[in-house]
């Protein structure tokens, strides 16, 4: 019998099969194809998405050629470079289950911190023993190896972290940021709320003006924007309108 796991994997391998196949496919036609619902297959494609797999358009969504997966690829290393220069010895960071945010810690090098996260694929990074890893427990959502629910935020509300770095589905300088995931909702507004210092959303420049689902936080609460050149300088100037420093990598 196949694990969990391992049907996840093949659903997204066939969704990849099928958008490669015939870029006119929707998803409602994919989730008939595969003999499963249109929520499952958004939350898919959201996951392909962050991978750099596809792009994401109302009802469907768009194989990324070669050439932009590895300019998206490009974007989040620099992204994440970048991030990993603001920590500093001693911090306790909030790292949530975007795999950009957890891809600054490929750049953290031998810094004494300790990062508290809910992202499960941290277990599978080779990083340094100065670096002490507190995961928040909580019921496991296999598609993005993520850690939700009342255990995972009661661990949460008894931390005080120095800095937060988050990844999210959307930021709109009106609107704030947003998920599409509504387990993951509480889990970012805590992180926000227990973080001391700055709360740093790190995105490439292709989800601003996007407003998902579910709120996640006012932009209010929001510090800095780590994002890629691609950002429209009228993007960037109500950014900082907004009080939002925009760090451009």
């Amino acid at each position: 019998m196949k694990n969990p796991t391992s049907v996840i994997n093949q659903r997204r391998n066939d969704i990849i099969r099928y958008l490669t196949n015939d870029s006119t496919i929707n998803n409602d036609q994919l989730a008939k194809l595969l003999n499963t619902s249109p929520l499952t297959i958004r939350r898919d494609l959201q996951y392909l998405e962050e991978q750099g797999i596809v792009n994401r358009y109302y009802g469907g969504a768009k194989i990324i050629s070669l050439e932009k997966e590895v300019c998206s690829n490009t974007n989040k290393e620099r992204i994440a470079r970048y991030a990993a220069t603001l920590i500093r010895e001693g911090d306790i960071l909030f790292i949530n289950s975007s795999s950009t945010a957890l891809m600054i810690l490929d750049y953290v090098g031998d810094k004494r911190i300790v990062v508290v996260t809910n992202n499960g694929n941290i277990l599978s990074k080779q990083l340094h023993h100065n670096i002490e890893i507190m995961l928040t427990g909580g019921q496991v959502k296999p598609d993005k190896r993520s850690m939700v629910g009342e255990f995972a935020t009661h661990l949460l509300q008894n931390i005080s972290a120095s800095k937060c770095f988050l990844g999210v589905s959307g930021i709109d300088y009106n609107t704030g940021i947003s998920t599409e995931i509504m387990q993951e909702t509480q889990i970012n507004k805590e992180m926000i709320s227990r973080t001391k210092g700055n709360v740093y959303i790190v995105a490439e420049s292709y989800k601003i003006l996007k407003a998902n689902n579910f709120s996640s936080g006012s932009i209010e609460q929001v510090s800095h924007l780590i994002t890629d050149a691609n950002i429209k300088e009228i993007d960037r100037h109500r950014f900082e309108k907004a009080n939002v420093s925009v760090n451009i990598v």
